[in-house]
Parts: structure tokens; sequence; C-alpha cells
């Protein structure tokens, strides 16, 4: 596995994974706990919102940055080369901050540490460039489950909020 800045080229492939590793959540998950008029609202469109948002990720410039992991060939269960994963983070210079806005695996890629190795690589940078605090947020339902064990696993606190949706 390699880790790597984003380059342009791998826009689509981005794009793809995002969508491919969030569609559990919006289709399985969101959508029959809120019910269709609030899933309307809120996400009908979350593929297209993706494919807006994905992007504009990388923009340097603005303290926005990418790194992807490439996968070896060969690498879990003959998966073969490809984009294995990303993550998407900020960085406030001034507030000495940072946050992870993006992390997604690739299904023949999780449960290998490939999330660790992104979010070690994006505390790095944000070190480098200054910050000394980084956020990371995520749900509490049974899909983001893992994603809560990894931040966990990497020191970070909980802050237990709530979301409440009604159909008016």
């Amino acid at each position: 596995m390699r880790i790597r800045a984003f380059t342009p080229q791998d826009l689509t492939a981005l794009t793809d994974l995002t969508i491919e590793t969030f569609r559990p959540f919006y289709e399985d998950s969101f959508r029959p706990l809120v019910g269709e008029t609030v899933f309307a609202s809120q996400h009908g469109g979350w593929r297209d919102d993706y494919r807006r948002e994905v992007p504009g990720l990388h923009a340097p410039e603005r303290h926005l940055y990418v790194a992807v992991a490439e996968a070896d060939d060969g690498d879990r269960d003959g998966a073969g080369a490809g984009l294995a994963g990303y993550v998407a983070w900020s960085v406030d210079p001034d507030r000495r901050n940072g946050t992870i806005s993006h992390l997604a695996v690739s299904a023949q890629h999780r449960r290998g540490h490939l999330g660790t190795a992104l979010c070690e690589h994006a505390f790095a940078h944000m070190r480098s460039l200054g910050a000394e605090v980084v956020e990371i947020g995520t749900g509490g339902d049974p899909f983001h489950a893992p994603a809560r064990a990894l931040y966990e696993r990497l020191g970070c606190t909980a802050l237990p909020t709530a979301v409440y949706y009604r159909q008016l």
C-alpha cells in the first residue's frame, strides 16, 4: 500500500469510491430510519451532492488536502492495484486546528488498518502545518460503528450529540 497526494487523475475513482462507501448509509440506514419525505429533503440527491463536493476537497491554496492509498498488485485477497481509500482534511493555521472531513476505504481493503494509516498520514501533515488539535465527526448509527471504533483507537474523545428530524 502506498499513500500519496491526490492528483486530478484520481477524481473519478475518488468520487466513485465515496459513493460506493456511503451508499449503504444513505440507502439502507438513513432512508428507512427517517422515511421518504425527510430523506428526499435532506439527502435525496446524495450521489449528486458528492459529485459536486468531491472535486473541491483538494485545494492546498485554501488549506484543503487529500491523500489517496493505492493498492499494490495482489493486496488483500487479490483485489489488485487501484484506489484503496482516501482521507480529506483541512487546517486552520490561525486556530492551529485540523479537521478530517472524509475517510473512505474500499470494501475489499477494510479491516486491514488502512483507515488508521490514512488518518495518521493526515495527522502528520496537520502537525507539520502547525495544527495542535484535530476534529473528526461521524454518525452514531450502526453503519458508522467501525469509524467510531477507529477514532477511539486513535485516541480521539467522542462528544455526544443528537440530531433530530421530523416531517412537518
